[in-house]
Protein backbone atom coordinates (compact mmCIF):
# COMPACT_ATOMS: atom_id res chain seq x y z
CA UNK A 1 0.00 0.00 0.00
CA UNK A 2 1.35 3.48 -0.65
CA UNK A 3 2.63 5.25 1.84
CA UNK A 4 1.33 9.05 1.56
CA UNK A 5 -2.16 7.10 0.39
CA UNK A 6 -1.90 5.27 3.88
CA UNK A 7 -0.83 8.88 5.57
CA UNK A 8 -4.25 10.41 4.10
CA UNK A 9 -6.12 7.60 5.47
CA UNK A 10 -4.50 8.09 8.78
CA UNK A 11 -5.85 11.82 8.88
CA UNK A 12 -9.18 10.94 7.84
CA UNK A 13 -8.54 13.20 4.07
CA UNK A 14 -9.60 12.01 1.18
CA UNK A 15 -8.38 13.90 -1.79
CA UNK A 16 -10.99 15.17 -4.46
CA UNK A 17 -12.60 14.95 -7.78
CA UNK A 18 -10.77 17.06 -10.64
CA UNK A 19 -11.94 20.85 -10.36
CA UNK A 20 -15.58 21.45 -12.25
CA UNK A 21 -15.30 24.21 -14.04
CA UNK A 22 -18.07 26.87 -13.94
CA UNK A 23 -19.71 27.65 -16.99
CA UNK A 24 -18.31 28.92 -19.92
CA UNK A 25 -15.09 28.72 -18.59
CA UNK A 26 -12.35 26.70 -20.63
CA UNK A 27 -7.93 26.11 -19.37
CA UNK A 28 -5.72 25.69 -22.23
CA UNK A 29 -3.32 24.36 -19.87
CA UNK A 30 -2.21 21.56 -17.93
CA UNK A 31 -3.07 21.56 -14.07
CA UNK A 32 0.16 19.23 -13.74
CA UNK A 33 3.42 19.75 -16.19
CA UNK A 34 5.99 17.60 -15.27
CA UNK A 35 9.39 18.09 -16.77
CA UNK A 36 12.46 15.88 -16.05
CA UNK A 37 12.45 15.41 -12.25
CA UNK A 38 10.18 18.53 -11.42
CA UNK A 39 6.41 18.29 -11.83
CA UNK A 40 4.77 21.97 -11.49
CA UNK A 41 1.13 22.21 -10.57
CA UNK A 42 -0.48 25.54 -11.73
CA UNK A 43 -2.87 27.49 -9.98
CA UNK A 44 -5.37 25.44 -7.46
CA UNK A 45 -8.52 26.98 -5.68
CA UNK A 46 -10.38 25.32 -3.04
CA UNK A 47 -12.72 22.60 -3.90
CA UNK A 48 -15.39 20.15 -2.18
CA UNK A 49 -14.87 16.17 -2.70
CA UNK A 50 -16.90 16.38 -6.01
CA UNK A 51 -14.61 18.32 -7.74
CA UNK A 52 -16.93 21.94 -7.37
CA UNK A 53 -15.79 25.07 -6.01
CA UNK A 54 -15.89 25.59 -1.91
CA UNK A 55 -17.11 28.43 -0.50
CA UNK A 56 -16.93 31.09 1.29
CA UNK A 57 -16.14 33.15 -1.99
CA UNK A 58 -15.24 36.49 -1.46
CA UNK A 59 -11.96 38.79 -0.21
CA UNK A 60 -10.59 37.87 2.93
CA UNK A 61 -10.79 40.10 5.40
CA UNK A 62 -14.36 41.00 4.31
CA UNK A 63 -16.95 38.39 3.37
CA UNK A 64 -14.06 36.05 4.08
CA UNK A 65 -12.34 35.54 7.47
CA UNK A 66 -9.62 34.77 8.30
CA UNK A 67 -10.12 30.90 9.45
CA UNK A 68 -12.14 30.23 6.60
CA UNK A 69 -9.53 31.44 4.60
CA UNK A 70 -7.21 29.20 6.25
CA UNK A 71 -9.05 26.22 5.77
CA UNK A 72 -9.94 27.16 1.74
CA UNK A 73 -5.80 27.36 1.37
CA UNK A 74 -6.35 23.39 3.56
CA UNK A 75 -8.61 22.55 0.69
CA UNK A 76 -6.46 24.01 -2.25
CA UNK A 77 -3.58 21.68 -1.01
CA UNK A 78 -6.05 18.45 -1.39
CA UNK A 79 -6.78 19.57 -4.77
CA UNK A 80 -3.44 19.96 -5.49
CA UNK A 81 -2.59 16.68 -4.25
CA UNK A 82 -5.34 14.81 -6.28
CA UNK A 83 -4.10 16.37 -9.49
CA UNK A 84 -0.55 15.38 -8.42
CA UNK A 85 -1.83 11.63 -7.91
CA UNK A 86 -3.49 12.07 -10.98
CA UNK A 87 -0.55 12.72 -12.87
CA UNK A 88 2.15 11.20 -11.10
CA UNK A 89 0.19 7.50 -10.69
CA UNK A 90 1.26 8.35 -6.91
CA UNK A 91 2.11 10.70 -4.47
CA UNK A 92 4.88 8.62 -2.93
CA UNK A 93 6.54 9.90 -6.32
CA UNK A 94 7.09 12.91 -4.54
CA UNK A 95 10.70 13.23 -3.12
CA UNK A 96 10.63 16.76 -2.14
CA UNK A 97 8.49 20.02 -1.99
CA UNK A 98 10.67 22.59 -3.44
CA UNK A 99 7.86 26.23 -3.89
CA UNK A 100 4.85 26.71 -2.98
CA UNK A 101 3.24 30.26 -4.14
CA UNK A 102 0.45 31.51 -2.57
CA UNK A 103 -2.04 34.25 -3.52
CA UNK A 104 -5.14 35.69 -0.96
CA UNK A 105 -7.83 37.60 -2.11
CA UNK A 106 -7.44 40.43 0.02
CA UNK A 107 -9.70 43.20 1.31
CA UNK A 108 -8.08 46.33 1.72
CA UNK A 109 -5.91 46.57 4.64
CA UNK A 110 -5.82 42.75 4.82
CA UNK A 111 -2.27 41.74 5.78
CA UNK A 112 -2.55 38.06 7.02
CA UNK A 113 -1.76 36.34 3.59
CA UNK A 114 1.23 33.97 5.75
CA UNK A 115 -1.34 32.98 8.46
CA UNK A 116 -3.68 31.82 4.89
CA UNK A 117 -1.38 29.91 3.40
CA UNK A 118 -0.21 28.36 6.58
CA UNK A 119 -3.31 25.98 6.10
CA UNK A 120 -1.52 24.40 2.86
CA UNK A 121 1.79 24.58 4.58
CA UNK A 122 0.19 23.05 7.80
CA UNK A 123 -1.43 20.04 5.37
CA UNK A 124 1.73 19.15 3.52
CA UNK A 125 4.04 19.21 6.57
CA UNK A 126 1.04 16.90 8.05
CA UNK A 127 1.09 14.49 5.31
CA UNK A 128 4.73 14.41 3.78
CA UNK A 129 6.43 15.05 7.28
CA UNK A 130 9.32 17.93 7.76
CA UNK A 131 11.37 16.32 5.37
CA UNK A 132 9.86 15.74 2.53
CA UNK A 133 6.97 18.66 3.02
CA UNK A 134 9.36 21.54 4.00
CA UNK A 135 9.50 23.95 0.91
CA UNK A 136 10.30 27.52 -0.26
CA UNK A 137 7.04 29.62 -0.30
CA UNK A 138 5.31 32.98 -0.58
CA UNK A 139 2.27 34.29 0.52
CA UNK A 140 1.09 37.52 -0.98
CA UNK A 141 -2.25 39.96 -1.43
CA UNK A 142 -3.77 40.31 -4.65
CA UNK A 143 -7.09 42.10 -5.74
CA UNK A 144 -9.06 39.64 -7.80
CA UNK A 145 -8.61 36.23 -7.55
CA UNK A 146 -10.50 33.93 -10.71
CA UNK A 147 -14.16 33.03 -9.69
CA UNK A 148 -13.93 34.96 -6.88
CA UNK A 149 -12.17 32.40 -4.84
CA UNK A 150 -10.12 33.43 -1.65
CA UNK A 151 -6.89 31.61 -2.49
CA UNK A 152 -5.34 30.10 -5.02
CA UNK A 153 -1.60 28.51 -5.02
CA UNK A 154 0.75 26.78 -6.92
CA UNK A 155 3.46 24.70 -6.66
CA UNK A 156 6.97 22.90 -7.65
CA UNK A 157 7.90 19.22 -6.14
CA UNK A 158 10.75 17.41 -7.00
CA UNK A 159 9.43 13.76 -8.64
CA UNK A 160 11.15 9.91 -8.28
CA UNK A 161 11.60 8.49 -12.02
CA UNK A 162 8.49 5.72 -12.73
Amino acid sequence: MPEIDDRLRALGLELPAPLQLPPGAKLPFPWVRVSGNRAFVSGHGPTHADGSLAGPLGKVGAAVTPEQAYEAARLTGLAILGSLRAELGSLDRITAWVRVFGMVNSAPGFNRQPAVINGFTDLVLEVFGPERGAHARSAVGLAELPFDIPVEIEAEVEIAPR
